[in-house]
């Protein structure tokens, strides 16, 4: 029953995702056909040709990325931002990186510079893996570090896919390792247009280590994971809204076929869970509507 249950949930995601809408059959074509292919190679790796030259290694039950097979864009208005917001030449940090879906579009796709930071070991090769599969070495800058107020070693869980995450004190798993932790002002030297964060509910000391880096007027956006996670850490994300107001930045949703920002009076409640903050609404705002129309799955974005 749970089995009909999830099948049920998931073909209902695939079908309302925003670039599934105007042909919900071939969502399902997609992911059926993911299911049983990847059973035919006896559940190895598939290299994937997602958008432009972008290609992407996947396997069942890698969620960060077969949600990209299914939908196109598995975060759709977070990655269509990122792909609309940035240009060749501009700079963007993606923390907790994962295989390096952002990583792909910033860099592959809109052709900017990226430093990108996972931590986990396994997971780290899988995104040197698909920097190297793009041929990205002189544009992207892959670290295996955790990013957090300080330097030095934490513990971190390593069997639970994009969802991995800093072991919190009272939390007990069977599948910790120690990672190396060092700050975003220590790792990075110049500032970014845009940063992506997506660390599991440590967004609050990631922040803290980067206090220059968003004091810098260079840093227009950031797209944070703002989902309650913080909880298991004793994190107040309002307090996160707060800091991020202290150094100019708003909340804002973004609508990708309008290319229109949507101003919040808090945290975005929508979809992914991420919220996104912009300093500089002007200057984002004559990028997204100058940037170019991209395909995914035969839908202009």
């Amino acid at each position: 029953m749970n089995k009909i249950f999830n099948l049920h949930a998931i073909i209902k995601h695939l079908i309302n995702h925003p670039l599934n809408r105007s042909n919900k059959m071939a969502a399902i074509v997609r992911f059926l056909k993911w299911q049983l292919g990847s059973r035919l190679v006896g559940g190895g790796e598939i290299i994937y040709h997602w958008l432009d030259n972008a290609k992407i290694i996947a396997s069942p039950g890698e969620t960060g990325v077969t949600g990209n097979i299914y939908c196109g864009l598995a975060e759709f208005a977070d990655m269509a931002f990122v792909l609309h917001v940035l240009r060749a030449g501009d700079l963007f940090v993606d923390i907790g990186a994962n295989a390096g879906a952002y990583t792909l579009l910033a860099s592959s796709v809109a052709g900017a510079k990226t430093y990108c930071f996972e931590p986990a070991p396994a997971t780290y090769a899988r995104l040197l893996a698909n920097i190297r599969l793009n041929d990205l070495q002189d544009k992207v800058v892959a670290l295996n570090l955790a990013l957090g107020d300080s330097k030095g070693t934490i513990r971190f869980s390593s069997d639970q896919d994009c969802m991995n995450h800093v072991i919190a004190t009272d939390e007990t798993s069977e599948n910790v390792i120690s990672v190396n932790q060092s700050t975003l002002d220590e790792e990075l030297k110049s500032a970014p247009l845009c940063i992506k964060i997506d660390v599991e509910g440590d967004e609050t000391p990631t922040l803290q280590g980067g206090l220059n880096t968003l004091k810098n007027k260079g840093l227009c956006a950031v797209i944070m994971e703002l989902n309650g996670s913080g909880d298991r850490y004793g994190y107040d994300e309002d307090k996160i809204l707060g800091l991020m107001s202290s150094y100019g930045f708003k909340p804002y949703a973004y609508k990708p076929f309008e290319r229109r920002l949507i101003p919040l009076n808090g945290k975005n409640t929508i979809g992914t869970g991420n919220t996104l903050f912009i300093r500089d609404r002007a200057l984002i705002q004559e990028r997204i509507k100058t940037a170019r129309s991209i395909k995914a799955h035969g839908v202009s974005i």
